[in-house]
């Protein structure tokens, strides 16, 4: 694919979607059936618009199936299904195009996602994009009956297990995804999409609470110090305002976040995404704060040297600041939260560095209480 994007500095290559290449791969699949002959490129329209090639590989056909594959490449993003073949066996039925999931397809088992439960998961736009491009191998050749595709990617099941899929109630395999038809390098998109995924999942078992994680570290501290169970639990990443819009839209009522301080003092400087990329300001936001708390000039010298929140907040132990300090960096990290929310969402925070809180909202504690309670 020549398209490409500038990120962080870099040039990178697009690539595309298993959905594109499900879709190239049935229209491929489709043709050697009813021309009965190899078919050696196929192309297809992708939904951003632009038209792409794809060598066509594994080709079998005789009267009755056809099925061939056609190999990822996601460009210059790390994905992990990069390389993958993803397959298309088809056979003729009385009409209408089906659509089916086989070997190292997931099924959807939960209800919530964009498919169906027992369905395979196969997304809309992905199932649009294979019904269309095999309708049309159908009018190339004057066919007027149906076509039944099952699309295949040997080894998914694997792959999966490295996936969202497993924590969203998909099982047996990868899932074939695409909204554009183009993998953006490092792109957030599909980031963002598997957290809204998992979102919506929650909010069709009626779930009105919701724990949200910065990381690892979030979680583990969650479960193992405050004791929560992790049920209604969301690893943002550093997607925090992403996440927390999405929750809204859901109609999420009550939301606890909890995070290292490492990422939540960058909420304190009013940053909903904590991504380095997307600035710092970690330090400059803990000596504003300490300043406000009485803090003395060495002291605010020896924060300017810190390189890590963590060694910032030994100094402040030792200098006796810490709470004050907190306390003020506390609000403002509520400012942030509520800034994100509607004014009826009951949003609270617990900020902490290795077992320990630092600062937590004032409604922390009886979120917490009541969740444990219920």
């Amino acid at each position: 694919m020549n398209s490409r994007r500038l990120i962080d500095g870099k040039l990178l290559r697009c690539g595309y979607s298993t959905g594109t290449c499900a879709a190239a791969a049935a229209k491929a699949a489709v043709k050697m059936l009813l021309g009965g002959r190899p078919v050696g490129e196929v192309s297809i329209t992708v939904p951003q618009g632009e038209t792409a090639a794809f060598e066509v590989l594994n080709a079998f056909f005789d009267g009755e199936n056809a099925s061939c594959a056609v190999k990822k490449d996601s460009g210059d993003d790390p994905d992990i299904t990069n390389g993958v073949l993803v397959y298309a066996a088809v056979t003729r039925i009385p009409r209408g195009i089906e659509i089916d999931g086989g070997e190292g397809i997931g099924r959807v088992t939960k209800p919530g996602l964009d498919q169906p439960v027992g369905s395979a998961a196969i997304n809309a736009v992905p199932r649009r994009m294979i019904t269309e491009e095999a309708a049309a191998a159908c009018d190339e050749y004057g066919y007027t009956g149906g076509i039944s595709v099952v699309v295949s990617i040997p080894g998914g099941e694997e792959l999966a297990r490295r996936t969202f899929n497993p924590r969203l109630g998909i099982t047996g395999g990868l899932s074939i995804l695409g909204t554009s038809g183009v993998v953006e390098p490092m792109s957030n998109t599909a980031l963002i999409g598997a957290i809204r995924a998992e979102l919506q999942v929650l909010a069709a078992e009626k779930e009105k609470r919701l724990l949200v994680t910065i990381g690892n570290f979030g979680e583990r501290f969650a479960e193992e110090i405050l004791g929560l169970p992790l049920h209604y639990q969301i690893k943002c990443g550093n997607f925090v305002g992403d996440t927390l819009a999405e929750a809204v839209a859901l109609d999420f009522r009550q939301i606890l976040v909890v995070g290292h301080i490492g990422k939540l003092v960058k909420l304190g400087l009013g940053m909903a995404n904590t991504h380095s990329s997307q600035g710092d300001g970690r330090l400059e936001t803990l000596i504003a704060c300490a300043l406000r708390a009485g803090a003395n000039l060495k002291l605010l010298r020896g924060l300017d040297n810190c390189a890590t929140t963590e060694a910032a907040v030994t100094l402040l132990q030792e200098a006796g600041l810490p709470s004050q300090t907190m306390a003020i960096l506390g609000a403002l990290i509520e400012d942030t939260l509520k800034r994100q929310v509607l004014p009826e969402t009951k949003i609270g925070f617990v900020c902490f560095i290795g077992g320990d809180i630092l600062t937590r909202s004032g409604n922390a504690q009886e979120i917490i209480t009541g969740w444990k309670s219920v």
